[in-house]
């Protein structure tokens, strides 16, 4: 079949179209970082670990670990464009490019070491559990029987391990953010919300006495910086600036500036594993 010159260059221009639709670049994150900027994926909805306040400024632990590992990278904090990074989207933003790094409260597990890659960890959460003030029959996991309402966020694993291993008749509820848990739990649309203890003590501080974590920490959750698979040299620098956030004082510092009004006792310091 003869292709005329018009549709030769109307399939050329079909394939720029397509070869843009990724959104992101090919250059690692430190050739970016390299060159000044950065882009970071982070939670806007979890106070005291990643919030966009209504000024549009950022604020949170993740935050402040994000700004200063992109200063151990050469970025200042105006050249950091902050990305929202939902649960469910951070392989997918660390793989097509949009994002550089992801801090967003990520638990470093194997499935997602398939995807994507992490320094650290930087921080070691367990999970826990969200409850009004006023309730009194939820204490923690065993608790959750009788068909009980459990909030959590799609792509998370924490309402899929109360089902599997503590209350299979809970009745799972799952939502696109975390907040959104928060305003049913607040309704009585949900009974209870499950996820980091580190991020309900964020939730509970900010609810003005409206809710309380109960229990004790029921899982192991090593929060790391996520990047692009087999960016290796990346995430040895990235390594190099949580190990020395943590040596020089700024890590404590900040977290106590996050938490050290909520009552809530933060994790020490992790080792970092360079795997």
């Amino acid at each position: 079949m003869r292709i005329t010159r018009a549709l030769r260059f109307g399939i050329g221009a079909l394939a720029l179209a397509v070869a843009g639709c990724g959104g992101g670049s090919s250059k690692s994150a430190g050739d970016k970082a390299a060159d000044g900027k950065i882009t970071i994926g982070i939670k806007f909805d979890q106070p005291g670990i990643g919030l966009r306040n209504k000024d549009g400024s950022f604020s949170g632990f993740d935050v402040d670990v994000a700004k200063y590992v992109a200063g151990k990278l050469g970025v200042k904090p105006e050249n950091i464009t902050f990305k929202e990074s939902p649960s469910a989207q951070r392989e997918t933003l660390l793989q097509n490019g949009q994002v550089d790094l992801v801090v967003a409260s990520y638990s470093i597990t194997d499935s997602r070491k398939e995807k994507v890659d992490f320094a650290g960890p930087y921080y070691i959460a367990g999970q826990g559990l969200l409850v009004r003030k006023d309730n009194t029959d939820i204490t923690g996991p065993e608790s959750l029987k009788g068909g009980k309402k459990l909030c959590s966020v799609k792509g998370s694993t924490p309402a899929q391990n109360i089902q599997k291993n503590y209350a299979q008749d809970v009745a799972l509820q799952e939502y696109d953010t975390y907040s959104l848990c928060v305003e049913a739990l607040k309704s009585g649309a949900v009974d209870a919300v499950t996820t980091d203890d580190i991020i309900l003590a964020g939730y509970a501080a900010q609810s003005s006495g409206a809710l309380k974590v109960v229990g004790k920490p029921f899982t192991t959750e090593k929060y790391g910086i996520g990047l692009k698979k087999g960016d290796k040299a990346t995430r040895d620098k990235v390594n190099d600036a949580i190990e020395a956030m943590e040596k020089d004082g700024t890590w404590k510092k900040d977290l106590d500036q996050e938490f050290g009004s909520t009552g809530f006792v933060t994790s020490p310091a992790p080792a970092v594993d360079r795997y």
